[in-house]
């Protein structure tokens, strides 16, 4: 489809990057914006102007390739705007920026992130984990596709004494060790869901403390 039809097929349901929101734990809206957008009582922001997005954007088929190089033990594809829906729950959607088979004949998700470190305290969300917002993401994807693991590739730049540093990490997750947050996740957005097909605004929910 043409990332018009993309952008329109997107009020049907929930995507992989406003999965934290349902759960009151995204950095960027909340699940009743969320709601708003859904119901068309408000439109999506438009970020690609930013300077990060625009990165991002352009950055993302080369990580793709890159890791395509670096682990040849997957084989990796990528459609543009393709969207793979949870047959049970259809609302339940994602289009991935990679899919990757084993040698086993398993399904994954490939997920690439490029950030931007700007505090110390933005490191301890990569400290031996990801931040909660791209795990939540990985969940939903899982979710949508059925897949046994996802490997999220994250390109993280940050600076030293006005040098640019970049490093590369990457995180696999597999399902089987995972399927009692994605029980809660899918809970939550079933939820959800029904308040937008019922035109019945969520009670807000707001990130632990």
């Amino acid at each position: 489809m043409t990332e018009a039809q993309w952008l329109e097929e997107r009020y049907s349901g929930i995507g992989a990057s406003e999965a934290a929101a349902v759960m009151g734990m995204s950095p960027h809206t909340s699940n009743e914006r969320l709601w708003e957008i859904k119901t068309r009582r408000a439109t999506p922001p438009d970020i690609s102007a930013s300077p990060f997005v625009k990165y991002g954007k352009a950055a993302e088929p080369y990580l793709i390739e890159l890791f395509a190089l670096d682990f040849p033990e997957y084989t990796t594809h990528y459609e543009s705007f393709q969207i793979i829906r949870n047959p049970d729950y259809p609302f339940i959607f994602a289009t991935l920026d990679g899919e990757l088979r084993d040698r086993a004949g398993n399904e994954g998700v490939l997920e690439i992130k490029t950030t931007e470190i700007m505090n110390p305290g933005q490191w301890a969300q990569w400290d031996g984990r990801i931040p909660q917002h791209y795990y939540i993401q990985v969940l939903h994807q899982l979710l949508a596709t059925g897949y046994t693991f996802a490997i999220l590739k994250a390109q993280i730049r940050y600076r030293t004494g006005g040098d640019l540093n970049i490093t590369t990490r990457h995180y696999r997750i597999n399902r089987s060790d995972v399927t009692e947050d994605m029980d809660a996740l899918l809970k939550e957005e079933i939820a959800f869901w029904e308040c937008v097909t019922q035109d019945r605004r969520p009670n807000i929910k707001l990130p632990p403390i």
